[in-house]
């Protein structure tokens, strides 16, 4: 109680006296990809490794979130690919169908987010509501760099069309029926070898020493900056943090591309991902990549 007391107290006292307070905090995060086994025609035991390193490398992402007492920015910082690397282009499509790119911009006071997407070089702008979660603040604490962080959880329904939610569907140990199923499998499209779970257990760490309702991706709603968050699949963590530097950024909502809701836009890219299917699968098609599903 008297934590709650202390933590309500400096946050009056924060929201009083900072009118120009502006941070940026540097997140690592990292996504697992040890159920995915990735596939291409005409590679030899050696390219083939070469490419599930590459794909793990994809999901190893650096992101720059710049705040201030209401708003955000979150960016990942652009990398490279390396010279004469194959699959670029691939990887690039699956990070982008598993959530990645754009920029994600958070107003909390409003309670809405926009960020701007594209699906093969259409772009589209994404504007709806901040998903609340009913956290649960937990008593334990931990040290992440300099600040003091306070564990929370809570459980967050998960829309069975967004596709960063889906995890491979996990195979038949008899023999026979897996043998039954991936005969069928090549009969149907890409996303009936994945699904969505209906719910995610998630684990923040936040530290009321920042007091911003704020934190990556589309987390907020803890009484201090969030600096880990964990999904089962996806871990977040700050590796930096700058308050009040003299340089400040500015914080704004991105602006290009055809408006449109969070679930307009999912169904939007679960059809294209279902026409590349087609494409690939079907007679005559160009066949190249497969996933496999590693159990």
């Amino acid at each position: 109680m008297k934590k709650l007391i202390f933590i309500t107290l400096f946050w009056l006292s924060f929201l009083a006296n900072a009118q120009d307070f502006q941070g940026m905090a540097v997140y690592e995060s990292k996504t697992s990809t040890a159920d995915f086994k990735m596939k291409f025609d005409g590679m030899t035991p050696e390219m083939q490794k070469n490419i599930e390193e590459r794909m793990k490398k994809a999901f190893e992402k650096t992101f720059v979130l710049n705040f201030n007492k209401t708003e955000s920015v979150y960016k990942e910082e652009e990398k490279l690919d390396t010279p004469g690397q194959q699959g670029g282009g691939r990887m690039r499509m699956m990070t982008s169908m598993m959530g990645g790119g754009g920029t994600l911009y958070k107003n909390i006071k409003q309670k809405q987010y926009t960020v701007d997407k594209d699906i093969f070089g259409k772009e589209f702008l994404v504007v709806d509501s901040l998903q609340k979660l009913e956290w649960k603040l937990e008593g334990e604490t931990k040290q992440i760099g300099a600040y003091t962080c306070f564990k929370a959880v809570a459980i967050q329904k998960v829309d069975s069309t967004d596709f960063k939610n889906f995890r491979p569907k996990k195979e038949p140990e008899n023999n026979e029926k897996k043998n039954e199923t991936t005969e069928k499998d090549k009969k149907t499209n890409f996303l009936s070898r994945f699904e969505a779970p209906k719910e995610l257990l998630i684990t923040a760490w936040y530290t009321p020493e920042i007091p911003v309702s704020n934190g990556p991706d589309d987390y907020w709603g803890l009484p201090g900056l969030i600096l880990e968050i964990n999904d089962g699949k996806t871990s977040i963590l700050c590796s930096k943090i700058v308050l009040n530097n003299q340089e400040k950024v500015e914080i704004k909502a991105p602006t290009n591309g055809k408006v449109v809701s969070e679930k307009e836009f999912q169904d939007i890219m679960m059809k294209k991902v279902e026409e590349m299917s087609e494409m690939n699968s079907g007679p005559g098609g160009k066949g190249g990549m497969q996933i496999r599903i590693q159990r």
